[in-house]
């Protein structure tokens, strides 16, 4: 009997890529804006975490910088890429779990060691997506148990919104009202997207009340990839590369999916799975953790606008992210230099709509008390056994389903 060949069951596009012409076409301002904002949200907070995690960990600044141009340069390609081919918005970024992960394992692990981690877990994650099991196993979940866990994790972006305004009202506040004035107005919310005039009205609060330091920027330059040669360490593949491969394919990944779908879209599982394999295999060699499709920056690609068009905000945060990530040096500087509360006030403004979906995914119909039971256990943000509190969530999510609500599964069958 012959056995189809390997990666024969990827999915293919339902659609022709679109001609230079056609993206010209459907390109429009407000996804443009949406792009920009997708990468600036994943060039602030994330890269700050990056910085955080590596410096307590040892690693010099070279090292950080290339970290930084990994993660942004590699997935910007990717996204431009899948974006074009399966004309959807399709945001390849890093995984922020596991770069938490990283951080305790720096502390008794060679960064050589940790990187060795790196590539197996970009090899089981490119193995995983070539056998179907990533794609059979998602079908398995309950849509609503997935949408209350990503309720729980996009639940943060909008109490962070709520403590900028608290803390820092002179630049949160000028933004929230910005954007329920545009909002208000379909006409001026199609002039100037809401999101895009908070973040002009919060630029022009941070330069008047004369928040930021021109001269901590300091000169442009550009990045240099430090390429290592990694370590084989068994302690290192035992912390890290399962519970990195399972914060990329079940909740990274998980959250990605759910957004894309409940925007009305169809992301290639399998696909999906092999490109963050191959992504977190390039990256690894400057340096970067694995590579993910991520659920926040999704969110915000697909908040508004025609479903058909959004794939051009993909095209656009990639460009973004390939610029950013060929001048990391100069561009982090700059983005940790900005207010926290600028940060915090413009991705919660963005996750606004994303949020108010979630819930309506998770508890609208079947499957409601799982769907409350994987967004509790996601808000707690308890991990254990190192892994992160969204997996926990599906799992619980999931169990309770299938015990207290058999008959939504059979429902579905």
């Amino acid at each position: 009997m012959k056995h189809p060949a390997m990666f024969s069951h990827l999915e293919r596009p339902h659609f022709p890529p679109p001609s230079l012409r056609q993206i010209i076409a459907d390109l429009d301002f407000a996804y443009v804006a949406h792009g920009f904002i997708g990468w600036l949200f994943a060039a602030t907070a994330p890269v700050a975490i990056i910085l955080a995690v590596g410096s307590k960990g040892g690693l010099s600044e070279a090292e950080l910088a290339s970290w930084v141009f990994a993660v942004f340069f590699v997935n910007g390609v990717i996204t431009i890429f899948f974006s074009w081919l399966y004309r959807q918005p399709m945001a390849f970024f890093w995984t922020i779990p596991g770069t938490v992960l990283v951080g305790p394992a720096l502390q008794h692990l060679t960064f050589p060691q940790v990187l060795g981690a790196f590539y197996a877990t970009g090899l089981i994650t490119v193995a995983l997506g070539a056998t179907d099991w990533v794609g059979r196993a998602m079908k398995l979940i309950p849509m609503p148990v997935v949408m209350g866990m990503v309720a729980g994790v996009f639940l943060r972006f909008g109490l962070d919104l709520i403590r900028a305004l608290h803390s820092d009202v002179a630049i949160a506040g000028p933004m929230a009202l910005a954007w329920l004035g545009l909002s208000a107005s379909p006409r001026l919310s199609r002039a100037l997207p809401p999101i895009l005039g908070a973040l002009m009205v919060g630029a022009m609060a941070i330069l008047l009340l004369g928040r930021l330091d021109p001269s901590s920027l300091g000169p442009l330059q550009l990045a240099h990839p430090i390429i290592q040669t990694p370590q084989l360490s068994w302690a290192a593949m035992v912390e890290l590369t399962v519970p990195l491969a399972i914060t990329v394919l079940v909740v990274q990944n998980g959250q990605g999916y759910a957004v894309l779908r409940n925007a009305g879209h169809e992301p290639p599982v399998d696909s999906t799975t092999v490109a963050c394999g191959v992504g977190s295999l390039l990256s690894a060699l400057a340096g970067g953790v694995s590579t993910c499709l991520a659920g926040p920056t999704n969110a915000i690609l697909v908040s508004s606008g025609i479903a058909k068009r959004q794939y051009t905000a993909g095209i656009a945060v990639g460009v973004f992210s390939v610029v950013f990530g060929l001048m990391a040096p100069s561009f982090t500087r700059l983005m940790l230099n900005a207010p926290k509360a600028f940060v915090m006030t413009l991705a919660g403004l963005a996750m606004l709509r994303v949020l108010q979906s979630a819930f309506i995914g998770a508890f609208r119909e079947r499957f409601a008390l799982g769907g409350l039971v994987a967004f509790l256990v996601t808000t707690a943000d308890l991990g254990l056994f190192n892994i992160g509190a969204a997996f926990w969530g599906l799992v619980a999510g999931f169990f309770v389903s299938r015990l207290l609500e058999p008959e939504d599964f059979r429902a579905t069958t």
